[in-house]
């Protein structure tokens, strides 16, 4: 069995050949979006966190709405650039989403990638201490975050309050029982896998990772995966962790599919690279006949070794057809991959 979900990086343009043509366009679409993955028995509504683009940023926002739109599917973000967030602020609104959700919040975190701008979390007044590098900042406001989820009181009380408090150090409210858990590690390389195992995050790995053996990225990506559980089993953690894989995915079903995506299946993977040192590997995208894709699906490796599938959407081609792209998937691939 494997969980199913959207992963949206919600992209809008004033073009007239978009159906999300501006930033209200794509926050509105996404909770319907989520509503109708909800109705049709997928486990998860993602969502990617930009800034400085035309794509969605800030989440909280969004997946409280969903939340409160929604009652069963899981709600999360793949990821949220922890190098722009204020970790204390974050806290507060995490714990707020959750509990609107009534604790379906599975946030993805990271150091964020490339941006828009240069070093634009300068702008959100952020910058590395001496000797550090974003990458640094980034994960030292993760663990920061993390150790805030606990729940444990840090603040000295005011002697004369305005309001009653209880008694001890204050910790930040409103606080969300297991949402500490709930959250994921986006990983781009084995080490930083290894390091979110050690924190007791979930993984996510995405359509890319750094190019660390000149391998297949499937292949690449099921070896991080096994270095992560391997360092979590290491770690003596006492729950099951979970770890999720992005692939973009279309079963040709119909002529619409066929049109959009007839020849998206047909390349390999590419390398690039995504800032001046670090060579990458991007996977692969699938799109064919449902049996010719249920037969490609079992050769990756990396989707065989996850347990949460999340479904990179064309969100500009609106709601509609992206709720048949995910029910084609539930329909047609996910029984003959033994996945439902």
């Amino acid at each position: 069995m494997k969980k199913i979900g959207f992963l949206s990086f919600g992209h809008w343009t004033p073009s007239s050949q978009s159906q999300t043509r501006s930033a209200a366009d794509t926050l509105l679409q996404s909770i319907d979006l989520a509503v109708a993955a909800e109705e049709l028995g997928a486990d998860g509504a993602y969502f990617r966190v930009h800034h400085f683009a035309r794509q969605l940023a800030s989440p909280f926002p969004l997946i409280a709405a969903v939340g409160a739109k929604t009652s069963r599917i899981e709600i999360g973000t793949a990821v949220i650039d922890m190098r722009y967030e204020n970790p204390f602020y974050m806290a507060e609104d995490a714990g707020a989403a959750d509990l609107i959700a009534g604790g379906r919040l599975q946030l993805g975190i990271s150091r964020g990638s490339p941006e828009q701008v240069v070093d634009g979390w300068r702008y959100f007044g952020f910058q590395p201490p001496e000797g550090q590098t974003d990458a640094d900042m980034g994960r030292r406001h993760a663990e920061v975050f993390l150790d805030l989820l606990r729940g444990e009181g840090f603040a000295r009380p005011n002697p004369r309050p305005m309001f009653p408090n209880p008694p001890g150090l204050l910790r930040l409210e409103p606080h969300s029982d297991g949402l500490r858990e709930r959250i994921w590690w986006g990983a781009g390389s084995n080490a930083t896998a290894i390091w979110a195992a050690k924190l007791g995050m979930n993984l996510q790995s995405s359509t890319l990772k750094n190019d660390e053996t000149g391998e297949a990225f499937h292949v690449q990506q099921a070896a991080q995966i096994r270095a992560y559980r391997a360092a979590w089993k290491e770690a003596g953690h006492a729950r099951q962790p979970r770890v999720s894989v992005s692939r973009s995915i279309f079963a040709l079903v119909d002529d619409r599919d066929r049109a959009y995506f007839g020849g998206a299946g047909d390349g390999d993977d590419q390398i690039g690279f995504i800032d001046a040192n670090t060579r990458a590997i991007f996977g692969r995208s699938y799109a064919a006949e449902p049996d010719a894709l249920v037969e490609q699906l079992k050769k990756d490796e990396a989707i065989a070794e996850a347990d949460t599938l999340l479904l990179t959407v064309p969100n500009q081609l609106g709601v509609a057809y992206n709720a048949h792209v995910l029910e084609a998937i539930l329909t047609y691939v996910a029984p003959a991959m033994g996945w439902r």
